[in-house]
């Protein structure tokens, strides 16, 4: 193997790795790509198509480590041996949305927070695309932004943006930055420790500049508490369920969104996108906007049992939301890999959950916390068994609410599986009742 031939290396050949191989390849930058893991054949063969290097299953120390710049994927901790040794090397380790920003000189929308950034993402991109802007739509949320520029001229791109791409930046600079909110979410991939993740998101600012600007919720907590000992330079523009921006009630009650987390998703996206569409194309791109797959999404009712899929709902706050936008009794499906969870923060909102299925591997944290609070409590070891309890918990006009508060793998490809997993029993149910009916 020739190792002189490669300028970079990327780690990772997921979605976003192989989008920064491709875009690599396209700007003359010889990039060589080495996965852990086995890569899959969707993204193995886009590789040998655009004649890509890579491995596969393992790492070649010897070739990465001459190569004087990685791209790493956001799936791979800071804190792995490799990681660490090739920065104490010399090596400039960097994130895909870092390699991709000097290949684009559009206007660049990013959105961050604990929750909320795919449902405000979205409704930035619908508003602007409704407008008749030439925008694309990537980052986390699906598309990478080094896949999203590698064909396409863009006017703009609307961004989602985890706390694990951001880490990885350098110059990257958005006109627009969106810091929806800030809960405890992923603190093992930062020692536990808040700070550390709060700095982590307010990276989206770093290299902002006078005339961009800052979209942020007003909290009493962790964002105000942390914008006061930082000097911000962009325009800052805060937001709270309060806050009048132009959308009244009447208004809110027309949009297809509903629940007090969305009215603040929608007021983040609107104040986002007021510098450049007016307040009507606002408006009316809201009231068209479709809801987002695995977020409080609304499956089907079967015999006068509302479920609701809220696979992405990953950390406390999100079940949160979820758990206030319902005045009906609840049986609530949680449970997976705890990422430092304290479910403290939903102790006060409990009343009308009426039963708690938990469906993981290990639910005795679970099990510990809500044992005494709320009864009855069972466990399931596949959604099927969940769903199963879930409904036979049930009375008429209740809710079968899955809003899991932890991460999918122990049990599950990722949220995706394990949302449309619930989606399709909850048909299968309705066709079944159909049928017998």
């Amino acid at each position: 193997m020739n190792n002189e031939k490669y300028d970079i290396a990327i780690l990772g050949a997921g979605e976003s790795g192989v989008g920064a191989a491709l875009l690599a390849k396209k700007q003359g930058v010889e990039p060589f790509v080495s996965d852990a893991g086995p890569i899959s054949d969707a993204f193995k063969q886009e590789l040998i198509n655009a004649n890509i290097a890579f491995e596969e299953s393992g790492h070649s120390l010897e070739t990465l480590h001459s190569v004087k710049e990685w791209v790493k994927s956001p799936g791979i901790p800071d804190s792995i041996p490799l990681i660490k040794d090739g920065i104490d090397a010399g090596i400039a380790v960097i994130s895909e949305i870092e390699f991709a920003y000097r290949y684009f000189d559009g206007k660049i929308m990013a959105v961050t927070g604990s929750n909320g950034k795919t449902t405000t993402t979205s409704l930035i991109y619908h508003v602007l695309k409704t407008a008749g802007k030439n925008v694309g739509l990537g980052g986390n949320i699906g598309t990478s932004f080094a896949r999203l520029i590698l064909d396409h001229t863009y006017e703009m791109v609307v961004l989602e943006l985890s706390s694990f791409q951001l880490d990885g930046i350098v110059k990257f600079r958005p006109d627009v930055a969106v810091v929806t909110n800030i809960s405890p979410d992923h603190l093992d991939r930062y020692d536990y420790d808040i700070d550390k993740y709060i700095a982590s998101k307010f990276r989206i600012t770093e290299n902002q500049v006078n005339s961009d600007v800052l979209v942020h919720y007003q909290d009493g907590q962790y964002i105000s508490d942390y914008l006061a000992h930082q000097i911000i330079v962009p325009q800052k523009v805060a937001f709270d369920v309060g806050k009048d921006i132009g959308l009244t009630d009447e208004d809110f009650a027309r949009m297809p969104l509903q629940g007090p987390h969305n009215r603040m998703n929608m007021m983040a996206a609107y104040i986002a996108t007021e510098y450049w569409i007016e307040e009507e194309v606002i408006k009316e791109a809201f009231e068209t906007f479709e809801t987002i797959p695995h977020r409080l999404q609304y499956v089907a009712e079967v015999e006068k049992v509302r479920y609701y899929n809220d696979s992405k709902a990953t950390n406390v706050d999100a079940v949160l939301f979820a758990l206030q936008s319902f005045d009906e009794p609840v049986v609530w499906i949680a449970g997976g890999v705890d990422k430092g969870n304290d479910y403290s923060v939903l102790e006060e909102h409990l009343h009308n959950v009426k039963a708690l299925v938990c469906l993981g591997t290990d639910n005795s944290k679970l099990l510990e916390f809500f044992g005494g609070k709320i009864n009855p409590i069972s466990e399931a070891s596949s959604m099927k068994e969940a769903l199963d309890q879930a409904t036979d918990l049930c009375g008429n006009g209740d809710v079968v609410l899955l809003s899991p508060a932890c991460a999918s793998f122990d049990l599950f490809k990722n949220y995706e599986d394990r949302g449309e997993q619930f989606c399709e029993l909850v048909h299968k149910m309705m066709d079944n009742k159909l049928v017998n009916n």
